[in-house]
């Protein structure tokens, strides 16, 4: 449950640093912030030697910086596609 809650606020987090006209709901946002943690644990555990281990700041901002990662490609592949 922990690691859903963190990638919430890190999808939302990460809407709110890269914003747009998406039109990405609740749903969207929490898929984003799973894609988003997922990714940044990865790349924060193989670069940076750390990982996300339950709600806390680091945890918010690994998924956060994910989120960002992952928005910022999702919009890149929209952008192809129009």
């Amino acid at each position: 449950m922990g690691y859903l809650l963190v990638s919430l606020i890190g999808g939302i987090l990460g809407k709110l640093l890269h914003p747009g006209d998406d039109g990405n709901g609740l749903i969207k946002t929490i898929i984003l912030g799973i894609l988003g943690s997922m990714l940044g644990n990865f790349l924060s555990s193989r670069f940076l030697g750390t990982s996300m281990d339950g709600v806390s700041l680091q945890s918010i901002g690994i998924a956060t910086a994910g989120s960002v990662i992952v928005l910022f490609i999702w919009r890149a592949i929209q952008k192809k596609k129009a």
